[in-house]
């Protein structure tokens, strides 16, 4: 039986996600690190010692944000599932996913997808014509969408949404895949997409970036170039363990979600079932130890054939 306190918090979430906004859906109608982030992460993290599902909801528009390369199977897709019982189980407001295919990738195939893996009346926005397409759903209205191009690579691009979250700001919302030859073409992504970011978005709005950059430490110059508009610097999300790896061994921090640091001020602790962590999640399913929490996940999710990395997940909450 669910805790007092888990059962108020649970209840204090939904009523603030309902009251947020109304969308009219596109979808399904309206809506209803490696080894040194355990020593300098342990601290920022609740759950390990019980000590979870403290954080108090704050007034405003909450939103979780994953960055998920979450594909499995022998097709760099979602088809096989165990991507999106994730994504589903983890409750997230804006998805920055790679390799985003599933089915053909018709806006039927994503429709189907969607449904699936969130709450109805989510919207998306994906690339086209590409062997590995970005793409951002998104729990809002996403009032502009498009692609940036990648100099560096053509089978992927930088996918952009402007969503309508609640409020006078947008948030803008990239997905991105840097390459994993070197750190040198890293830096020239890197580069290209601050130009982008630079001449096209508002100072005055919320900016998040995410995905997976293949970054086999935290020093890369990519991560210095994207430090010049977002926070890049520890404390960084980990899991239950303290651990902060995202790839497959869990040796590397190849994933991320950063934000502008407008945005990074209002990150609040992310608190799944009565587990509360200070400075967001990398969720890996085999060593999660609450899976009922984030049903309908299973613990062979993580440790799919061929499963690209963890998701992580950070949760920031908008002003009223």
């Amino acid at each position: 039986m669910p805790s007092l306190t888990e059962v108020t918090m649970r209840f204090a979430s939904l009523m603030l996600r309902l009251s947020c906004t109304t969308i009219v859906a596109i979808t399904l109608g309206a809506c209803a690190a490696g080894s040194d982030d355990a020593a300098d992460q342990s601290s920022a993290i609740n759950s390990a010692n019980g000590d979870g599902g403290t954080a108090t909801p704050l007034e405003g528009t909450h939103v979780r944000v994953i960055a998920g390369n979450l594909t499995s199977g022998n097709k760099q897709s979602w088809d096989p599932g165990d991507g999106i019982r994730i994504l589903k189980g983890l409750k997230v407001d804006v998805a920055l996913l790679q390799e985003f295919n599933y089915g053909s990738n018709t806006d039927a195939d994503y429709k189907a997808m969607i449904g699936q893996a969130f709450e109805d009346g989510f919207y998306y926005t994906a690339e086209t014509g590409v062997q590995i397409p970005n793409g951002v759903v998104s729990r809002w209205p996403i009032k502009e969408s498009g692609t940036w191009e990648d100099p560096q690579v053509g089978n992927r691009a930088f996918q952009w949404a402007r969503i309508d979250i609640p409020g006078d700001k947008d948030l803008w919302a990239v997905s991105m895949h840097l390459l994993t030859s070197n750190a040198s073409r890293r830096q020239a992504e890197a580069k290209a997409l601050v130009d982008k970011i630079k001449a096209n978005v508002p100072d005055s709005d919320y900016l998040v970036m995410g995905g997976d950059f293949n970054t086999p430490g935290r020093t890369e110059a990519a991560l210095s170039t994207f430090g010049a508009i977002t926070r890049t610097t520890g404390p960084w999300p980990v899991d239950p363990q303290g651990k902060g790896g995202t790839n497959a061994s869990r040796s590397k921090p190849y994933d991320w979600v950063i934000a502008s640091r407008a945005l990074d001020a209002l990150e609040i602790p992310l608190v799944v079932g009565t587990q509360s962590f200070k400075n967001g999640l990398v969720f890996d399913s085999r060593t999660y130890n609450d899976l009922p929490s984030v049903a309908p996940v299973r613990k062979s999710d993580s440790g799919a054939s061929n499963m690209q990395h963890m998701g992580v997940v950070r949760e920031f909450v908008i002003p009223e």
